[in-house]
């Protein structure tokens, strides 16, 4: 754990590249858990490429009614192009661990996976029936490679890389608590997670979700109390883990086959910016408690010589 921790004697260099992880490891398993979503699963484009007027438009270039909807599974057009663009997630995932500061074509790449998650964000918000926080809490996943861009070109302690930082945290958490606290209508795989993971009722569900969908809030507005700042991070990091975690805890039995992981784990791995963010931001506003130094028995009880 040493290894991922800042200490008070490391080097102003070495802990800059510790922060640097945080970001480079978020993008890697965003890029990575979404990569595997649309290569074994189905990307949600299908709500906005599903209509009569993308058939219209392909008809131009000669693709038949039965190639755009499929003869059989995940060989219609959108599911095709869906595994395809799974590829350009798997590129992005592996340019995160190789980019560079002089890299600026994978940098490129990465701002343009950006906009990917953005398309598959949206995808996701128009599915939801237009619910803002669906779009909002995703904002971790968005911003991950623009984090990653801004700590590389500018510097893992510069300013706009600390404030993409804080503006991904308030749209995580922000997002997740209006949920929670039933500002939209919360989604019932919370109530289903919170009622497996602790065995309660629906209204201990309820109550539980509420309370922690205020504190989301009050994390958020913490970032810039100063004397608070550090708790309301540690706080995001050990709750956004823990709700990433949720997802397999929650789905995965020694019943199913490859016990669920093939269903649930990657829903905890491309969620991973949820609290790697908030972990970069504690570490780099701790301070590092200094080691006492040892003092010597004439440094202790002799005065000092002067000149």
């Amino acid at each position: 754990m040493k290894f991922f921790t800042l200490s008070s004697d490391m080097p102003r260099e070495k802990q800059d590249q510790l922060l640097l992880l945080y970001l480079r490891l978020g993008a890697f398993l965003c890029f990575a858990g979404w990569a595997w979503v649309h290569f074994y699963w189905q990307a949600p484009y299908g709500v906005l490429l599903w209509h009569d007027n993308t058939f219209s438009f392909l008809q131009r270039f000669g693709i038949t009614w039965e190639e755009f909807v499929g003869t059989g599974v995940g060989d219609g057009w959108v599911q095709m192009w869906s595994s395809r663009i799974g590829w350009l997630y798997l590129a992005c995932a592996i340019i995160s661990l190789t980019v560079r500061k002089v890299s600026r074509y994978q940098m490129i790449g990465l701002l343009g996976g950006s906009l990917l998650l953005v398309i598959l964000t949206y995808a996701k918000f128009v599915k939801a029936q237009y619910q803002l926080p669906m779009f909002v809490e995703h904002g971790g996943q968005i911003l991950i490679p623009v984090l990653l861009v801004f700590a590389l070109f500018f510097g893992a302690r510069h300013q706009a890389t600390v404030n993409a930082a804080i503006i991904a945290f308030i749209m995580t958490f922000a997002g997740h608590g209006a949920y929670a606290v039933g500002f939209w209508p919360t989604p019932s795989t919370f109530y289903a997670m919170t009622t497996v993971i602790l065995n309660v009722e629906y209204q201990a569900a309820q109550i539980f979700l509420y309370i922690v969908g205020a504190l989301d809030f009050v994390i958020c507005v913490g970032l810039f109390v100063p004397s608070i700042r550090c708790a309301s991070a540690l706080y995001g990091a050990a709750w956004g883990f823990v709700t990433a975690l949720a997802r397999p805890l929650a789905g995965m039995s020694l019943s199913l086959n490859y016990w669920g992981a093939d269903q649930f784990l990657h829903e905890a791995i491309l969620r991973a910016p949820h609290f790697l963010i908030p972990l970069y931001l504690f570490f780099f506003w701790k301070k590092p408690s200094s080691k006492p130094a040892h003092k010597t028995t004439k440094e202790a009880g002799e005065p000092a010589m002067t000149s």
